[in-house]
């Protein structure tokens, strides 16, 4: 970590994420010692007693999972970096007040969820701006989980399916096919029960799959 007269710096590949830097404590020993195998727990801890390297290594650990969270909500790679810089400003400057109840990774996720779907709000044309949906989830979500995507045609139609669902089904069906986040987690993004997720993301199936079913692609259930 490079530290400069009142900033430090975080090289995290997708772009200069820049935070205000935290006084070092001295009593804490940096030196020899690896923080590779550290939890969340601990890392919070030392960062909040000054451990220099304690909140890049809970960066490294999260940047993927926080980018991908504003990514789905987003659609649009410079906005979903711009949120994922965001909120890890937020929770540097917020880790006096977290308190543990949920892990860390929740707890960053919810802020990262949360600042996304602000900015969405805040976005004028954000839809047509929004990267293509294949771009978001895994290959195979495209379609139903019954339903192999075997062509580019049905490719096509299936993200269009995705595409006119309500915010609230394509945001919680992006998450799940995304591959990086178990329901728990998404319940704890979106504020609302794990159950209700998987609702959610059954209704979003069945609705892509219905779609598809008109076409002729699949079979009607």
């Amino acid at each position: 970590m490079a530290t400069h007269s009142d900033v430090t710096h975080w090289e995290l590949g997708i772009g200069n994420w820049e935070f205000p830097a935290r006084p070092a404590n001295p009593t804490i020993r940096t030196a020899a010692r690896s923080i590779d195998r550290v939890t969340d727990e601990e890392l919070v801890l030392l960062a909040r007693q000054g451990d220099p390297d304690a909140f890049d290594q809970l960066v490294v650990r999260h940047q993927s999972a926080v980018f991908r969270a504003a990514l789905a909500a987003l659609r649009v790679r410079e906005d979903a970096e711009e949120v994922a810089q965001d909120t890890f400003i937020r929770a540097w400057n917020a880790l006096g007040r977290f308190r543990g109840e949920s892990s860390f990774r929740t707890w960053i996720l919810r802020i990262a969820w949360n600042r996304a779907i602000s900015k969405r709000r805040g976005i004028a044309g954000w839809l047509r701006r929004a990267t293509p949906i294949a771009d978001v989830t895994e290959p195979a979500a495209a379609g139903d989980q019954h339903a192999s995507v075997n062509n580019a045609e049905l490719q096509a139609h299936a993200l269009r399916a995705i595409q006119m669902l309500s915010p609230k089904l394509r945001d919680a069906l992006l998450l799940v096919q995304s591959g990086e986040y178990q329901y728990d987690e998404i319940a704890r993004m979106l504020g609302i029960p794990a159950g209700t997720v998987k609702w959610r993301v059954s209704e979003a199936r069945r609705k892509v799959r219905g779609t598809l079913a008109a076409l002729g692609y699949v079979d009607a259930e």
